[in-house]
């Protein structure tokens, strides 16, 4: 799942990804895109909010004596990057998988957060969004309405709680991107400091809010007991593979080429999110998501590539 930090763009490289580059592109995003599943895999031996504190305290504090927290950076924009995302944007998500969203479904709806993004900049920010925004805006809110009016009660089907949960980490996402922005108004700063030291903040919040909503302190206790290799195995994947080498390496792209040729490829993350949910959960979307799920393909298609049809 890829994020907006800033980065430095050492190479103004106008040509396509080279051949080795090409495989580091392919590798974040089969990270990306598995790591859906590995979320339910995760959510089968302990309770989401727990989970996702441990993906925090496992990206965060095993590096803290060794990385250095991000130079000219305040503290409160490490804080609140930190509790947005962590609490509001994968705790958010965590929940909503648990309540019953379908990891291929959640691939696909979470990447709305770039609509979401949109808005709060016009909001916000001041920004005026450009004509083919608004349309992609609008062509993939339609398909989101559609997954959404697809919900259903019962095994393997898409719950609206699960639904409505992973809109809001959506959304959540959205803003922790505004945040990155403010922040980078303090001057560039390397990613990989940044994540590990904002994977600190969520930590006591969320398990705080596991004690109070999850069963106690005993039963979290208990559910990290019984984990075998198969939760730590999550845990490592979603704090490791997914945050420090996915965003790792998708940095060391951005530095390299535009950020045009780089972007658009995550328009793949979702599509192997779906083919991962269906080979390796068995999870098959109806024909309903997947006219929706086309429709928010289509429509992050024309925020992405809209800017160059409309120069010819």
């Amino acid at each position: 799942m890829q994020q907006a930090l800033e980065v430095k763009n050492t190479h103004n490289n106008s040509k396509g990804l080279s051949g080795a580059d090409w495989i580091l592109a392919l590798v974040v995003i089969v990270i990306w895109g598995v790591n859906f599943v590995v979320m339910k895999w995760g959510l089968q031996q302990v309770s989401p909010l727990l989970l996702c504190a441990l993906r925090f305290a496992a990206a965060s504090l095993p590096f803290l004596l060794f990385i250095r927290p991000p130079k000219d950076l305040p503290w409160r924009w490490l804080a609140a990057y930190g509790l947005v995302q962590g609490v509001g944007q994968f705790g958010l998500l965590f929940v909503g998988m648990q309540l019953g969203m379908p990891a291929g479904m959640a691939s696909v709806v979470l990447q709305t957060q770039a609509f979401v993004s949109l808005l709060l900049a016009a909001l916000l920010m001041r920004e005026r969004p450009r004509s083919w925004q608004w349309a992609g805006l609008c062509v993939a809110t339609a398909g989101l309405v559609v997954i959404g009016s697809a919900h259903g009660e019962g095994p393997a089907q898409m719950t609206l709680m699960g639904f409505l949960c992973t809109v809001g980490a959506a959304a959540m996402w959205a803003s922790a991107n505004l945040i990155t922005r403010h922040a980078a108004s303090f001057g560039s700063y390397e990613p990989i400091p940044f994540l590990v030291w904002t994977s600190l903040f969520p930590i006591v919040p969320l398990l705080l809010l596991s004690a109070w909503l999850e069963g106690g302190a005993a039963h979290m206790l208990a559910q990290v007991q019984a984990m075998d290799w198969q939760g730590w195995a999550a845990v490592g994947y979603l704090a490791l593979l997914s945050t420090l080498v996915g965003y790792g390496l998708w940095t060391r792209l951005l530095q390299r080429y535009p950020t045009s040729t780089v972007a658009p490829l995550s328009l793949l993350v979702p599509v192997v999110g779906l083919i991962a949910a269906i080979a390796l959960l068995g999870e098959l979307p109806n024909a309903q998501q997947w006219a929706g799920t086309l429709g928010v393909l289509l429509g992050m298609a024309v925020n992405q590539f809209g800017s160059r049809w409309a120069r010819r």
